[in-house]
């Protein structure tokens, strides 16, 4: 398997008032051609700070990649000319967002704003777009897509406007398409359609992707493996087979004993206890020790490196990793 995206070192960090942020940590990771790598974490975790480094789309100020590189097909993203990465982005990288009533802009058709990713990349003629506009609708499965084309956002549904944005991402048929909480906002019944729409459309254009999710359930459902993020670094990683049978950071474990709790009517949750470290105040040692019931000493004076525990498993926790002070 080829790799498509790589990441190594990627250091993101927000100048504030109060100080800076370090959102994103020392992060390592690859995809390969086809496969589905998901990110999950809490909220303040840097899930989408790493979807919009991908992309190039950190605002500066007051955002600035600190460090490291984002290899896409070889290339470093990050040196690109401006040129270059517009080039890019949305045509061989592309990205599904949280809110599609946020990303969609209310004054334009929805075809407007889909045909616009097709004439600036594609160079089609006006008859050429709306042909592939209507196509794209139909494909993502939009009842009756010459008239949703000439809809606004605001006559849509939540799934319908998913479904618009999933087009949009696919128009240009990218290599790498990055889904932010594709189904944050959508009832049940919806998510599953969105994940089942994803996950077909991945198998019949090769794509690879790159989900940013808090939810274990979507992860157990369409990934091959899972990056599990906590205040900014990666604290462990492997196949989802392998996270969910026998998760090692006491991290992972208490995101997978609350995600089975949702599942099981009439349980008590068992939650993490604490609350995720101020970016500002950040523990001295392990960002987690705080909250941890396996904290050693040594884990309140020395954050643990990233260690591989088994082949292709790596996990950042002194316990993990057998050490026993």
């Amino acid at each position: 398997m080829s790799v498509v995206l790589l990441v190594e070192g990627l250091s993101v960090h927000f100048r504030t008032t109060l100080g800076v942020v370090k959102a994103v940590d020392g992060l390592s990771f690859a995809i390969g051609e086809g496969e589905t790598v998901a990110i999950v974490g809490e909220s303040g975790s840097g899930k989408s700070t790493v979807a919009l480094a991908a992309l190039r789309l950190i605002p500066d100020p007051p955002g600035k990649v600190a460090g490291g590189r984002i290899l896409f097909d070889g290339q470093d993203i990050l040196t690109l000319p401006d040129a270059a990465i517009r080039a890019v982005r949305g045509r061989r990288i592309a990205m599904i967002f949280q809110d599609p009533m946020m990303a969609l802009n209310p004054v334009y058709t929805v075809g407007r704003q889909i045909g616009e990713v097709l004439r600036l990349h594609l160079g089609l003629s006006k008859r050429e777009v709306m042909a592939e506009v209507v196509e794209l609708l139909r494909l993502v499965g939009v009842p009756a897509p010459e008239d949703r084309a000439r809809q606004y956002p605001h006559n849509l549904s939540g799934g319908m406007r998913q479904r618009v944005m999933i087009a949009m991402a696919l128009a240009c048929r990218p290599k790498l398409l990055i889904a932010d909480e594709p189904t944050t906002a959508l009832d049940v019944t919806v998510q599953a359609q969105v994940l089942d729409l994803i996950q077909s459309l991945k198998d019949k254009l090769g794509m690879a992707v790159l989900l940013i999710t808090h939810d274990l359930g979507i992860v157990a459902e369409t990934a091959h493996r899972v990056i599990v993020m906590y205040a900014g670094r990666k604290v462990e990683e492997g196949s989802v087979a392998r996270i969910f049978k026998d998760p090692r950071h006491p991290y992972t474990q208490g995101l997978l004993e609350a995600a089975k709790w949702e599942e099981t009517e009439g349980a008590l949750l068992r939650e993490i206890p604490g609350v995720v470290p101020s970016p500002f105040d950040m523990p001295k040692g392990c960002s987690f020790a705080p909250r941890c019931f396996a904290a050693l000493p040594r884990c309140q004076q020395e954050a643990p490196a990233l260690q591989e525990i088994a082949p292709q498993r790596p996990v950042a926790c002194f316990v993990a990793q057998g050490m026993r002070t």
